[in-house]
């Protein structure tokens, strides 16, 4: 198993064979880490500990059995991103959610699987406008535009999962099957960076692939994005804000929805012309215009992106129950916890949920610790040492 887990970890730090050998110092050559990946041979505990630490992960994770495995939906047609690039983001995915479901099932959190157990049937292109009013209908949203995607994902149960890559990389989406087949959990990726009108649409779009089952003649691409513009912004509020029949549209109305729906220009003009509520020729119109301004890559008023929250949340809950150690929280989420309560309360409920021999394991390394401590400083001895005497 350490030769899958390997190779999974390597490829999620974007390190080629000849590259994770340099950053060993040469313990090992390229050649002996092929061996390790492929199972031919097993590295030594020594070799084991440099591999934990070029790796930036725990050598006991290199030994974990899989419990889960990540069926990956859909790339984007023509994105142009490399074998290399693709499985760096999917080994990425693939650690991050097997840590997000062994934090689940230690905080004894059932999120459920965040998608349809049935995928809506889109025949035409119109039947992913149904689907999109029918979710937001079960996930009680109303017509009115939604303050926050990610917020509402999360809450959902689909784990949105932000990582740094390619500029060619818009979005992907995913479910974790586990031993049965059956969907543990969904999960969205999209690139870090993003201004917020199009972070939002990528969201969307990735929730279509989702929710989505689309026939061989209809194309995957399109009915996604008609997913994503009747998600993001609902027939019913659309006709609401500009009226059923426009034969005109101004570039200040149009700032002025954008703010409203969290949507790009360039989306707007597309959801007014999927509603029939501008023609054809008016909307070729404002694309060519689009382009002339120079909006077509850098629109005005950009939006601030959200941030994934779940995962914080639920580290600092599992902190804050004693399910797990100061340091393995910071690790996961990559930064200095401020903790409000005494320290010792926190982490105390940590160590009496180890094992015994983790908990001794624990208990040895914090007092040596102490007692290294204890030898630096000697003002504690002429606290304590001698007599004492009462004035």
């Amino acid at each position: 198993m350490i030769g899958e887990r390997l190779k999974q970890t390597r490829l999620a730090r974007g390190l080629s064979l000849q590259e994770l050998a340099a950053e060993l110092g040469g313990v090992v050559t390229r050649q002996a880490l092929w061996k390790y990946e492929q199972g031919k041979a097993r590295p030594s505990a020594f070799v084991l500990a440099k591999l934990s630490s070029a790796l930036r992960t725990p050598a006991a994770a290199l030994w974990r059995e899989p419990v889960y495995r990540v069926r990956f939906i859909a790339y984007r047609k023509g994105s142009g991103l490399r074998k290399s690039d693709r499985a760096q983001v999917q080994a990425t995915v693939e650690l991050a959610l097997e840590e997000r479901l062994r934090l689940m099932e230690r905080t004894v959190l059932d999120n459920g699987p965040g998608v349809p157990d049935e995928r809506c049937m889109v025949a035409t292109i119109s039947d992913a406008e149904t689907a999109a009013q029918k979710l937001r209908e079960r996930w009680n949203l109303g017509t009115d535009p939604i303050a926050s995607v990610i917020g509402v994902l999360e809450d959902h149960g689909v784990h949105v999962i932000e990582i740094e890559t390619d500029e060619k990389f818009d979005g992907l989406s995913a479910v974790v099957l586990d031993q049965s087949s059956a969907i543990v959990c969904a999960a969205i990726v999209t690139r870090a960076g993003l201004p917020g009108e199009r972070q939002r649409l990528n969201l969307a779009h990735e929730l279509g692939h989702l929710a989505l089952h689309v026939v061989d003649e209809i194309d995957e691409e399109k009915a996604a994005f008609r997913f994503a513009g009747a998600f993001l912004a609902p027939a019913e509020a659309v006709r609401r804000a500009v009226g059923s029949r426009r034969r005109n549209i101004q570039l200040t109305e149009l700032r002025l929805l954008k703010r409203r729906f969290g949507m790009s220009l360039q989306a707007l003009l597309r959801r007014l012309h999927d509603l029939d509520i501008i023609t054809q020729a008016h909307y070729r119109e404002w694309c060519i215009n689009i382009n002339r301004m120079g909006y077509r890559n850098d629109e005005p008023d950009r939006l601030p992106a959200e941030q994934p929250q779940w995962l914080r949340r639920t580290v600092l809950r599992a902190l804050a129950e004693g399910h797990m150690g100061r340091e393995e929280a910071e690790q996961m989420l990559g930064e200095i916890i401020e903790i409000d309560q005494p320290l010792s309360l926190v982490e105390r409920r940590a160590l009496m949920r180890l094992p015994l021999a983790e908990r001794r394991r624990a208990l040895t390394e914090y007092a040596a610790k102490v007692a290294e401590g204890y030898d630096r400083d000697t003002e504690w001895r002429e606290l304590y040492g001698g007599d004492i005497f009462d004035y």
